[in-house]
């Protein structure tokens, strides 16, 4: 049986419905602050999980150093140069999958990368798949990425579409604050320090940033 947290939409109801691609194509920084509150939702099987998102960061196309569209157009970015609303994943580390959500219209490579997620509904499914006490659960892109099951099969996918994984409308959330990218060393001065992580104030969910 699903399991949620009081006084919020049942994910198995119309209330969680996809947010429509015209909400993805605009700005990048602004679509990653109204993804703040917003639920992500993975269905698998028919089972339904859901967490809301308390972490972002942006990533701004070919002129940000920090992004991946930087350097060139290839096999694996392809996915942040087509329509906006679709998922761009990748492998870090050779073993943690993170979840970017592509934004802006056809060929300007942008894309928000969800890292933190609050698990909101069906958290025992997400521990049965993710054996991790407490926040370590889904404080993390990596951690999320496990707990829901999103890996590269769902490269491209259209998070507009109900079905399999996709993201509904915000939630009154709490203040938001902003700050510089995790592990990006290697951009340039004017993008590395860039305030363009993005955060509800507060909420233990988000990760402890390095």
């Amino acid at each position: 049986m699903l399991k949620q947290c009081p006084n919020i939409p049942n994910v198995n109801n119309s209330e969680l419905t996809p947010l429509p691609r015209d909400f993805y194509n605009r700005d990048t920084i602004e679509v990653a602050n109204d993804l703040l509150g917003c639920w992500l939702v993975r269905e698998i099987n028919g089972e339904q999980m859901a967490a809301r998102i308390v972490e972002t960061e942006a990533y701004c196309g070919a002129e940000d150093s920090a992004c991946h569209a930087h350097r060139r157009r290839s096999p694996r970015t392809e996915a942040m140069f087509g329509p906006a609303g679709h998922a761009y994943v990748y492998l870090v580390y050779g073993m943690h999958w993170l979840l970017n959500v592509v934004t802006e219209p056809v060929d300007s490579p942008c894309a928000v990368l969800i890292r933190a997620v609050e698990p909101t509904a069906n958290e025992d499914a997400m521990r049965a798949i993710r054996q991790a006490t407490g926040k370590q659960l889904s404080n993390g892109p990596g951690k999320l990425t496990r707990a829901l099951m999103i890996d590269k099969a769902l490269y491209g996918h259209d998070l507009t579409q109900r079905h399999q994984l996709w993201i509904s409308a915000a939630t009154p959330h709490e203040p938001i604050v902003t700050g510089p990218r995790v592990g990006i060393d290697y951009a340039l001065p004017e993008h590395r320090d860039a305030p363009w992580r993005l955060w509800l104030k507060d909420n233990p969910w988000v990760s402890k940033a390095r």
